[in-house]
């Protein structure tokens, strides 16, 4: 099994790499959890599934892309 994990903007910076791949992972948390060192998920973090908004709770299969990124503010 391989999934495909992307981060953006600030979590990009904070976590000292935009991309990595695991072997393994049952849903969006396992993916955060195994790249972070298990980390607490920032507040109002936003996370997709293959390009599309999804909840930290929802199952990752192969070949899967989990993107986590911060909420997007602008005026």
């Amino acid at each position: 099994m391989t999934i495909h994990v992307k981060f953006f903007a600030s979590l990009r910076e904070k976590m000292g790499h935009a991309e990595l791949t695991l072997s393994s992972a049952a849903s969006a948390a396992d993916v955060w959890a195994q790249s972070t060192d298990s980390a607490t998920p920032p507040d109002n973090m936003l996370v997709a599934i293959n390009l599309e908004y999804a909840q930290l709770d929802d199952a990752v299969h192969e070949g899967d892309e989990v993107a986590f990124f911060p909420p997007v503010t602008g005026g």
